[in-house]
């Protein structure tokens, strides 16, 4: 049986709040766990490692609560297609799913190099900034 893990564990490996962790599952960025007898939440591994790709969305690339959602949809619907192709014969059928899976992936380096855009736009910005602070400097001397 895989091993099970309770909501304060999981926050401690994640670095995340059990509050965060309950408004994910809410949010449905998490399937809902088990729940002992008493109402407990029992965590598994997979949970773990889908929260972990959450923060990466949140934290690495700046993503909002909906692009977490369409991101970490995308990487379950390429899942189930890597399984498909795994479980299928037929190299038609073989070659649909490695086409779908194309698809997905492209649809993610997209939504990366959306983000990636914004934030070259952003520094160069900054950069004009740090441009008029240091032409400001040279004036005052």
């Amino acid at each position: 049986m895989e091993e099970r893990y309770k909501i304060d564990e999981v926050a401690k490996q994640c670095g995340l709040t059990k509050r965060t962790i309950r408004y994910y599952e809410e949010l449905g960025l998490i399937t809902p766990p088990e729940r002992t007898e008493g109402g407990t939440r029992l965590y598994t591994r997979l949970h773990i490692e889908r929260l972990k790709q959450i923060i990466n969305a949140r934290d690495v690339l700046g993503f909002s609560l909906q692009e977490i959602t369409d991101f970490v949809a995308l990487r379950e619907q390429l899942a189930q297609s890597g399984d498909a192709y795994r479980q299928a014969e037929e190299v038609e059928l073989k070659r649909s799913k490695l086409l779908e899976a194309g698809q997905m992936i492209d649809q993610q380096l997209r939504m990366i190099d959306h983000k990636l855009e914004k934030m070259k736009e952003f520094r160069k910005e900054i950069e004009r900034l740090r441009k008029r602070v240091t032409e400001g400097l040279e004036k005052l001397q």
